[in-house]
């Protein structure tokens, strides 16, 4: 008795010991968000203030971001059309991906073809090569079609990198017993009736995975976006955000902290949209069938 007492008082301390770590480790990952909101609330040109808290508080920063704009033929202020751009590509991105991913991640994980056991290793050998190695091509051969500059051609662009997603969609769909399929075609369902019916919804949570994933990724890009949209009117937010550091003696960073905070709000409704088909789609990821 005295040692399971003993044990138990052991397991507590353990406990909240975790418990501590836990906590510590979640306001030191708050911490710059806090300096980013202090920043947005505060006068002046300087990212760091003086104090842990503003010593006056003022929503200039955010109401400015509202009224400039670059041109006067420009309809909507610059931090709306940044965020609208973003958007479209992100969305038009997701989809994108997924309108590729789900039937090539079907026909590797159900369907016998020459060349299937190469195709998945050449997936895994495009992933190997970083992006900007193709960045020379890809303008060229965007500035010989004249699609620079061009919100639909970034799309495309962006959207040609999915191989991962093939795989993390294989994997996924290998965990779905291939007895469905079987009772599928002797009622006399194809492939297409099959993928549809049967594995499509079975897949939803790993799909708002990859669509979260994609969304984010894309909408944080920037390198391979400033190489393509060149006009103003056409800039996303990682670019138009650019603007307001780009002088080092006249950097706006309250300004840059406020459309941060902003910015990041499609983001967060859309996790919070997709929060429990998200939690399903990791844990069946990380299940071994």
């Amino acid at each position: 008795m005295v040692g399971r007492e003993y044990m138990t008082k052991q397991d507590a301390i353990v406990l909240w010991i975790s418990r501590v770590i836990v906590w510590i480790a979640i306001i030191l990952s708050l911490l710059p968000t806090w300096f980013i909101i202090v920043a947005s609330l505060s006068k002046g040109g300087a990212f760091f203030q003086s104090s842990f808290f503003p010593k006056e508080i003022t929503f200039e920063n955010y109401i400015e971001l509202f009224r400039k704009k670059s041109s006067p033929s420009q309809t909507l202020p610059d931090f709306v059309m940044w965020v609208k751009n973003s958007l479209i590509v992100c969305f038009g991105v997701a989809f994108l991906q997924i309108f590729m991913t789900a039937p090539a991640a079907y026909a590797f994980s159900r369907i016998n073809f020459v060349g299937r056991k190469n195709g998945l290793k050449a997936l895994l050998i495009l992933q190997m090569f970083p992006t900007f190695m193709a960045m020379p091509a890809i303008y060229g051969i965007l500035a010989k079609f004249n699609l620079l500059d061009n919100l639909f051609a970034l799309i495309l662009v962006l959207a040609g990198g999915s191989a991962f997603n093939i795989w993390l969609l294989k994997g996924n769909m290998d965990q779905i017993p291939y007895e469905i399929d079987e009772a599928a075609i002797i009622d006399g369902a194809g492939h297409f009736l099959i993928f549809r019916k049967i594995i499509l919804p079975l897949t939803a949570p790993m799909l708002a995975v990859m669509f979260i994933w994609s969304f984010n990724g894309v909408f944080n890009e920037f390198l391979l976006s400033s190489l393509v949209l060149q006009s103003p009117e056409n800039a996303t937010v990682p670019i138009g955000l650019r603007n307001f550091i780009n002088n080092q003696f006249s950097a706006n960073w309250p300004m840059f902290s406020a459309a941060s905070i902003l910015a990041s709000l499609p983001i967060v409704i859309i996790y919070m949209a997709l929060q429990k088909q998200i939690q399903s789609g990791l844990a069946a990821g990380a299940v071994k069938g």
